[in-house]
């Protein structure tokens, strides 16, 4: 065990958390818990971060959690949220950028503000915290065990399908993209940058389709591996990265989702041969 928790702990470790009250950030920040981190957990609804870090506290995990309201959406909010990251903490060894909204709507009456206020949060709103949040990760990272950033991307911007979430998959695209440019400009700061690209998980955002079990099975049967994501996916890829074993990875994009970014239905001989 001393093995293992010498490669995937992050005890002692500072981490934020944007969007984590719910979906694929509580499962982040229910990791980072139990893997010994403090994790400091923001979204638009503060009552909610409160009440979910209440929850984790009371676990008997070896981390702990603090939650508050925090908003990306605007230039304003993320210095509300900067501020309120430094008055807990002044260095800070894991970012998540999670926090991200969707819109969905056929083409032909897909609004023009849908593209404003999704890229303004997915992809506006994690580049400007990143970069004012750079001083206390700078603060920590070292050559042998880097600051961490991980940012949300999605397989809907590493596949070209959008039902009806244009706005959303182009993105998460752009999310991808963005990872790779700051892995490379934050390498000699010894920060990496990474980020996760899920297929279908149950969260708020996905509850039209997976809200039940039985819609949740439904929607596996079309995933190559059978079934959506757990939160023990979410977990061990958040360990993975953020503990020692994964401090040589940087700009990679993981994907979290059961074989979805290769698969392929096309075959070029096989009718043929039949």
């Amino acid at each position: 065990m001393d093995y293992l928790e010498n490669l995937f702990s992050v005890k002692g470790k500072i981490a934020l958390v944007t969007g984590g009250a719910t979906g694929i950030g509580r499962m982040v920040a229910t990791a980072l818990v139990n893997g010994g981190a403090t994790v400091l957990i923001a979204s638009r609804k503060g009552d909610a971060c409160v009440a979910v870090a209440e929850e984790l506290n009371s676990l008997d995990a070896p981390g702990s959690a603090v939650g508050f309201a925090g908003d990306v959406g605007t230039e304003e909010g993320i210095a509300a949220l900067v501020a309120e990251v430094k008055a807990h903490t002044d260095a800070l060894h894991i970012l998540v950028n999670n926090a991200g909204v969707t819109w969905g709507e056929p083409l032909d009456t897909f609004p023009h503000m849908a593209w404003h206020k999704v890229m303004n949060i997915n992809v506006g709103g994690l580049f400007t915290l990143t970069r004012e949040l750079l001083p206390l990760l700078d603060a920590v990272s070292t050559d042998a065990d880097p600051a961490r950033i991980i940012n949300l991307g999605s397989v809907m911007g590493t596949q070209p399908v959008a039902e009806g979430a244009y706005s959303y998959s182009a993105s998460k695209a752009a999310v991808h993209h963005l990872t790779r440019i700051l892995a490379n400009e934050f390498a000699r700061r010894r920060i990496t940058v990474n980020a996760f690209a899920p297929g279908p998980f149950q969260s708020k955002m996905t509850a039209f389709a997976t809200a039940s079990d039985e819609q949740a099975a439904k929607v596996g049967k079309g995933v190559p591996l059978g079934r959506i994501g757990s939160p023990d996916d979410i977990a061990g890829a958040t360990l993975y990265l953020c503990g020692k074993g994964g401090s040589y990875i940087s700009g990679a994009i993981l994907p979290l989702d059961g074989g979805l970014s290769v698969y392929s239905s096309m075959g070029l001989f096989a009718h043929a041969l039949e």
